[in-house]
């Protein structure tokens, strides 16, 4: 029997989906499944405290409790699901039934689970962390699904559609769908799929093993301005571009985007970079890098640079 959420399908085996602005594969975005490794509480105790009746998604601590771990199904704008593989904090005589039927097809279809949430799953954090839940079998293949809240904040976690992207992006390992991340100040940017997040020295920053992505955001501090000169002082003291690599869109608002990109020769390995800016009228303004190590992402880039937006 399974002892985690099943990974998210992807297009026919023959050949996968593949974006047409950068060529990345696509996968189907109906369901994405994540996986919680311990119980919040688990990280407070010594490894040597955590004992396991076999199955690895049950649980004991000592003196932390006993563990369950089952299927948090959490609805999303887009027609989207997030299952979350979390930890159900239950009691002794529930975990003992968990661990004699949890191999035997007939009497697991049976098992009900009943306890509470064991880890602050973002974005809601501590309003959920505690609430209480009821889980089933839907399926003798799968972990037990929590299908009934106890409470407000299990009941609403259940019931309620919530934004898909303001509740992935809160997820910094790689996800296996694209995500808009927030920015701040109504910037926002689409992180690739497979990339984990992170904020550092002042930048969203997105990474894979072959490609990286750094988003900073920048005000004019000289009112009356115009984009282009702005842009231009963002640019002021920056590499020469050679002839050919850069490109300049004038938006209908007022504003500019502008990318130059080159292929800097003294790393010791091969990358390509891409460096892109957009600006806004009002002096607001988003700077963007791009770093690569087949130029055949290019494309990627020039798509991530184009998904910098700001929403009034």
């Amino acid at each position: 029997m399974s002892d985690h959420p099943a990974h998210p399908s992807t297009a026919p085996s023959t050949a996968p989906a593949t974006c047409s602005c950068c060529g990345d594969a696509l996968v189907d975005e109906r369901r994405i499944d994540v996986r919680f490794g311990l119980p919040d509480v688990a990280f407070e105790l010594p490894e040597e405290a955590r004992r396991s009746p076999g199955p690895s998604a049950l649980l004991a601590l000592d003196g932390g409790g006993f563990f369950v771990r089952c299927l948090l199904p959490v609805r999303l704008t887009g027609e989207a699901e997030l299952v979350l593989g979390a930890w159900v904090e239950v009691d002794e005589t529930t975990f003992r039934r968990a661990a004699d039927v949890w191999d035997d097809a007939a009497g697991y279809a049976e098992l009900v689970v009943r306890g509470r949430l064991a880890n602050a799953v973002r974005p809601w954090g501590e309003e959920v962390l505690g609430a209480e839940f009821t889980g089933r079998i839907r399926d003798v293949e799968e972990l037990p699904y929590l299908v009934e809240g106890h409470g407000p904040a299990a009941v609403r976690l259940l019931g309620d559609v919530w934004d898909r992207d303001h509740v992935l992006a809160r997820f910094p390992h790689p996800l296996p769908v694209a995500v808009r991340t927030d920015l701040g100040d109504g910037w926002s940017v689409e992180r690739t799929a497979g990339f984990s997040a992170r904020f550092e020295n002042g930048a969203d920053q997105f990474g894979a093993p072959d490609r990286s992505v750094a988003v900073g955001l920048f005000q004019d501090t000289e009112p009356g301005r115009s984009a282009e000169d702005f842009l231009a002082a963002l640019l002021r003291g920056g590499p020469e571009v050679p002839a050919g690599q850069d490109h300049t869109e004038r938006l209908p608002d007022g504003g500019v985007r502008y990318a130059f990109w080159c292929t800097p020769e003294d790393t010791g390995r091969p990358r390509h970079e891409l460096t892109a800016y957009a600006v806004e009228p009002d002096g607001s303004a988003a700077g963007l890098y791009c770093s690569y190590e087949e130029p055949e992402r290019h494309a990627w880039a020039r798509h991530v640079w184009r998904s910098l937006r700001r929403d009034a």
